[in-house]
């Protein structure tokens, strides 16, 4: 007769997940890490609290990135961000378990946010090579001379990622700002910093140059401070920060390199997002040229 199944029930294997600096994952120079519960307050992973150091790690990497990921032709960064899609559609299932148990939804209703996430990064990669054509203009002068206004990358972009949409929300504003050449050192959300943990080896297992997108978990009120501060970022989102009085105080420590910011608002992250993200970090550089006889 069969016997019946006395195979001993495995031990959970508890996850403690890692930064993303620079295309490696390395633990936080400060030891610290903190309990992830899913919605209803049961474990689901341990996460590194990113440091000062770890922040100042990230900008340097993201400004190394930067010379190589801006000289690459728009066609090609387009190429990266669809394989960024291509490799979240391998990993759907993963994605959902982690939005659905960070944000409370059913499986279902989690599938259709993965979908829309994978949706956007394709959205964004096909204007990687057309954005120039809409933003940019052939100026007419009074000389013999072409005129053309055309937009170049601000730089290195400090993300304080929303907190309620801890995917959708955070490729909608990671997307935007890498596909017309800057680099960015983002923050997840701190109660739900799986999603972006999970993007972070997406990004290690695709194209994406190491340095062109860095993720820290911890608290986007610690780390803020630091990135909005910091000589060498050029612009900070602050999507993320929901006191106007942090925002403020955050916008006024941007001001000292004369940062670009763009301060909180409500926001439907599954609603069209139109342009204003893609020209938000964008300089545009005029150049002279005369006309050959």
């Amino acid at each position: 007769m069969p016997t019946k199944d006395t195979a001993t029930p495995r031990l959970e294997v508890r996850k403690t997940y890692k930064l993303y600096i620079g295309g490696v994952f390395p633990r936080s120079e400060s030891g610290r890490s903190y309990v992830v519960n899913n919605a209803k307050g049961k474990f689901l992973a341990n996460a590194s609290q990113a440091s000062r150091k770890d922040a100042r790690d990230a900008v340097v990497a993201a400004r190394k990135a930067f010379g190589g990921w801006h000289a690459r032709t728009a066609y090609n960064r387009g190429q990266v961000l669809y394989r960024i899609a291509e490799v979240m559609e391998g990993r759907h299932q993963q994605f959902s378990a982690e939005v659905a148990a960070g944000e409370g939804l059913s499986i279902s209703k989690a599938r259709a946010v993965v979908d829309a996430s994978i949706d956007r990064w394709v959205w964004y990669a096909g204007w990687a090579d057309k954005l120039a054509q809409v933003v940019g203009s052939s100026n007419p002068v009074a000389g013999p001379y072409f005129d053309f206004s055309l937009p170049e990358a601000t730089g290195v972009v400090a993300v304080l990622a929303p907190q309620d949409s801890s995917l959708l929300g955070l490729t909608s504003v990671i997307a935007p700002a890498i596909v017309s050449g800057n680099t960015v050192v983002a923050v997840s959300s701190y109660e739900r910093p799986l999603p972006a943990v999970t993007l972070g080896e997406v990004m290690a297992t695709s194209d994406v140059p190491g340095g062109v997108v860095n993720l820290l978990t911890g608290s986007a009120s610690e780390i803020g401070p630091w990135l909005a501060s910091h000589d060498d970022v050029n612009a900070i989102d602050l999507c993320g920060i929901t006191s106007d009085d942090e925002a403020r105080d955050l916008e006024i420590a941007a001001a000292g390199n004369l940062k670009r910011v763009r301060r909180p608002a409500e926001e439907d992250w599954s609603a069209d997002q139109g342009l204003s993200r893609l020209t938000q970090y964008l300089e545009l550089k005029t150049v002279w040229h005369p006309i050959g006889v």
